[in-house]
């Protein structure tokens, strides 16, 4: 029989669907996502009213992507539940790593604890899985019942070493369904796996966020016709029946049906390296593919870890809706957002300026071919005025005079560069040559900034489907079925684990025959999740000989993070399965050209992609129109017209960069410099923390990365550690002092680093140890351009007992081994041996002298990693970049921070240190 099959994405700003009615046509509906003077969801009313003009008729299958779960944690929405935890255990949720997320406030706010209660059960079994105290039923039956009466529907259990032995957890888990829990979620269940925080989190994710996901369903079906099977997008990249869907599986739900669109869609051109770029109202999904998808297994979102396979896809949020602001020294954008509801100042609803008004006002949108769904009634078009009043009111602020048209574009030019590194940390912080690759463009804004973003990062290539407005919906309805079912081992590569495959195996295959998937559909991938003994950063590598998977895995950590440590062994920290198979969806259609649109309006030459014939090319400047996106095809690049309707953009002549750089402060570059380099920062620090074997650095994030200049003033750090910061310039100007010039006689070279803890020379106490790399930008410099330098907290070195600093120490001497300048690296030769015994010939040697190369070698990387950056920007910017930029000088930062400055302020210093501190 035919029938109506629909795909929709729910974002936060506009609704997406994509349909093929009975008669096998392909049909498409925009909505504002949120519109309650007209309606209550937009998914239903989207499928209402296509059914209302392409004739009603049954449904066959209902797909949707919805952030009904992401907002409801965001927002601390979710349902209110109970956490049940081993005795002794009530606060270790709360407590988590000890890492805190604003590294600079002032004043902590603890991200708000999901459990609205906690109760202690009194068991505990040991990591060998010896019983060491038995579950006492009586008095967890008492606890669960009080909670019942006291209005809990919800509840989370997580006991110790649970996810092994898995007798009390399943004990405790019958008593509260014979109570009368309506959602309980068991660990060993949700997440098996290691670790008792990020297992615990994403317990009481799912539980908290389940039962939401239950009540939409609900509403769904009441308020459509009836439907034959309704699935929802999961965070993996694949489709989960109602029953199968499970709240921590929710959370990237719209953004996963995107990485899945646009492969689909780049297929048929032959590109099988994509970086995939979906920017929408409200912020912009970025995602790398060369041929698999790309899975984590641990993300941090709202607070909360969440240990659950999702798309590795980036946010940043710099969308359509982004407010652009001046702050009295820089202009911003972002992260703030106009959302759908006022929106941007173009909607009609009093909205700020955005990043949509800019487009508008310099003629990249054009009104007349824009969903007239906009002002109090939404049946207005944007409305240019608007934005040109909300331009004008920022101009006004400006201490220096800028044209409406400079203040635009220098907006832009700041989201493009916002874009561009987040691009960066999926693609080159992780080993992959970006020049190489497609930039696959979709969501609403994406072609309105494409060709900028590609000539950010050096592409040549960007793709625009014809659904590029709304490629995720596309992506929804071309989605597999899939599950994925992962536990943990931590066994040596060498040893067997084909047991545990099959039995993993099993569960995946028989997960989607519940779902009717046919038998011979199926197809299964397994992985492993391979580390170095002692870290905690895994990479999945598909399972087969051992041999290959070791030098697999041995390559990828080094093309990843920078080294590979040849005599340290391999560990399976966990294994999984993948279950995928189709099952109807929207098939690979092909949508109908379009009616004409409206009649263009604007001073840029305009054409509807569905006017142009097969291999038609058109040159930039200029428009290309589609029903629900606008590409912007800029000056220099050349769109084509494919056979199948996809835009590929390339760039037709050389790209000329700005190479004027002057001294006087520009709000526009300080913004986009102090992003830059601020990058570069925090792109060392994720090597830092991935490499690194000691809990302080790679849990707590005991650890700061900075670059300085060449006299080593401060020039810009992530957001780590600030008594770090503080003094890590005096560390620099300490070994500047003691080589500069060659006053040791050898002086600064390349491929040198340098190691020091002397707290009387920049330090701070003696575990927190620095590296510090010189930088050259040229084979002529004689003297370093800059530094980079990484500091962190080592478990231990040495003194007259464990820890941070004794207290009953009384000299130096008794808090441990001190260093001062000491060469870790002498032109590219580690000085392991020289390391060693310096480490060993203290009156109070360390105690665990490997552990402290191993995190020397980590601190290294993410310098090695930080210099490279250093040199790869500079070739992509003005030659003289290095200088003229770091002269600015701006209130700004202290402002910010709320600080003063720490006194470093050496004469020979070309910038104040406070340029780019938050």
């Amino acid at each position: 029989m035919k029938a109506w099959r629909f795909a929709v994405d729910r974002g936060g700003t506009f609704t997406d669907v994509v349909a093929t009615t009975p008669g096998g046509r392909l049909v498409t509906e925009k909505l504002l996502s949120q519109n309650p003077g007209f309606y209550s969801d937009a998914a239903s009313e989207a499928v209402r009213r296509l059914m209302a003009r392409h004739g009603a008729g049954p449904i066959a299958e209902l797909r949707i992507g919805t952030t009904v779960a992401t907002n409801a944690l965001l927002e601390r929405k979710g349902e209110r539940l109970a956490l049940a935890i081993t005795r002794g255990f009530g606060d270790a949720l709360r407590i988590g790593t000890q890492a805190r997320p604003e590294i600079f406030a002032r004043h902590i706010v603890l991200p708000e604890q999901l459990p609205a209660r906690v109760i202690e059960v009194d068991e505990r079994v040991g990591a060998d899985g010896a019983v060491l105290r038995s579950l006492d039923e009586v008095q967890a039956r008492a606890d669960l019942a009080a909670l019942r009466g006291e209005g809990f529907d919800a509840l989370a259990i997580v006991l110790m070493h649970g996810w092994q032995y898995r007798d009390h957890e399943a004990r405790l888990a019958r008593i509260a369904r014979d109570i009368g829990f309506a959602q309980v979620s068991v660990s060993h269940e949700v997440a098996p796996l290691i670790r008792l925080v990020p297992r615990g989190d994403t317990t009481v994710v799912d539980a908290y966020l389940s039962p939401v996901l239950r009540r939409y369903t609900d509403q769904l079906q009441a308020s459509l016709p009836p439907s034959g099977t309704l699935r929802f997008m999961q965070s993996n990249g694949g489709l989960a029946e109602v029953g199968a869907f499970r709240g921590k599986d929710a959370i990237l739900s719209g953004p996963a049906g995107g990485v899945v669109g646009m492969v689909a869609a780049s297929a048929p051109l032959g590109h099988r390296k994509l970086i995939g770029f979906d920017m929408g109202g409200t912020s912009t999904d970025v995602a790398h593919y060369a041929g698999t998808y790309e899975l984590t297994g641990d993300s941090v979102v709202a607070g909360v870890r969440i240990a659950a396979p999702m798309m590795q896809i980036h946010t940043v949020a710099a969308g359509g809706g982004s407010i652009c602001r001046f702050d009295g020294s820089r202009f911003r954008v972002g992260p703030e957002s106009a959302g759908a509801d006022p929106g941007p100042a173009c909607y009609r609803k009093g909205g700020p300026l955005t990043v949509t008004d800019c487009n508008l006002f310099l003629g990249r949108i054009d009104p007349a071919f824009f969903p007239g769904v906009f002002g109090p009634n939404g049946d207005e078009p944007l409305d240019p005025a608007a934005a040109k009043a909300r331009l004008a009111e920022v101009a006004a602020m400006l201490p220096e005079p800028k044209s409406l048209h400079e203040i635009a574009e220098g907006f832009l030019a700041i989201a493009v560069d916002n874009m561009a590194n987040a691009i960066r940390k999926i693609s080159v912080a992780r080993g992959h040559d970006v020049t190489t690759y497609a930039l696959a463009c979709f969501g609403g804004a994406g072609g309105q900034h494409a060709c900028r973003v590609a000539d950010a990062l050096g592409m040549e290539t960007v793709l625009v489907h014809p659904l590029a407005g709304i490629l995720s919906a596309y992506g929804i309805g071309l989605a597999p079925v899939k599950a994925i079912h992962e536990v943990s081992l931590v066994r040596p590569l060498g040893e067997d684990f084909a047991d545990d495959l099959s039995t993993l195996e099993g569960q995946a295959r028989q997960a989607l025959l519940d779902q009717g998937i046919a038998p011979e559909a199926i197809v299964l991938e397994s992985r492993a999740r391979l580390r170095f003994a002692g870290s905690d950063s895994a990479l999945a590598i598909a399972c087969g000989d051992r041999a290959e998977m070791d030098a697999t895995f041995r390559t990828l950590h080094r093309r990843r993070f920078g080294y590979s440590d040849a005599e340290t062994a391999i560990v399976v920290e966990a294994l999984s399965v993948e279950a995928s198979g189709h099952s109807g969806g929207l098939g690979a259609v092909v949508p109908q050209p379009v009616a004409a649109l409206g009649k263009a309006s604007g001073d840029w030459p305009t054409i509807e992609r569905a006017a142009m014939q097969s291999g038609e090319t058109v040159s930039g400047p200029a428009l290309v129109i589609d029903p629900g996106s606008t590409t912007v095809v800029e000056e220099g690049w050349q769109a084509r017209r494919e056979q199948e309707g996809s835009l590929v953009l390339t760039r037709a002549a050389a790209l000329v960069r700005d190479r004027a750089v002057g001294t006087k402060v520009d709000p526009v570059r300080l913004e986009i410099f102090n992003n830059l380099f601020m990058a570069i920062a925090e792109e060392m620090g994720v090597v830092l923390q991935s490499t690194a074997t000691s809990v302080n650095i790679k849990e707590r994030l005991d650890f700061s990365c900075a670059l300085f200049d060449r006299a080593g003033a401060l020039i810009a750090n992530a957001p780590h550690i600030p008594v770090h910061l503080g003094s890590m310039g005096d560390s620099i100007a300490r070994v500047i002092e003691a080589r500069g010039a060659c006053r040791d006689g050898r002086g600064f070279r390349r491929g040198d680093a340098y190691v020091l803890n002397d707290p009387y020379r920049g330090g701070t106490h003696l575990p927190d140890i620095t590296v510090i790399v010189p930088v050259f930008y040229g084979e002529e410099s004689a003297e370093p351009d800059a530094f980079v330098a990484a500091r962190g907290h080592h478990a231990d070195i040495g003194g007259i007992a464990p820890g941070s600093m004794p207290p009953e120490s009384r000299t130096i001497e008794e808090e441990g081994v001190l260093i001062d300048n000491a060469l870790l690296v002498d032109e590219g030769r580690f000085q392991e041996r020289a390391m060693r015994e310096l480490l060993a010939a203290a009156t109070f040697p360390a105690r665990n002298p490997d552990r402290n190369l191993s995190d020397l070698r980590a601190q290294l990387a993410a310098c090695t990693r930080g210099a490279d950056c250093c040199k790869a920007r500079r070739r992509n910017r003005a030659p003289r970049w290095s200088r003229p930029i770091w002269t600015m000088s701006s209130p700004m930062p202290r402002k910010a921070s709320g600080a003063s400055s720490t006194g470093s302020t050496r004469a020979a210093s070309p910038m104040k240190w406070t340029m780019a501190r938050r």
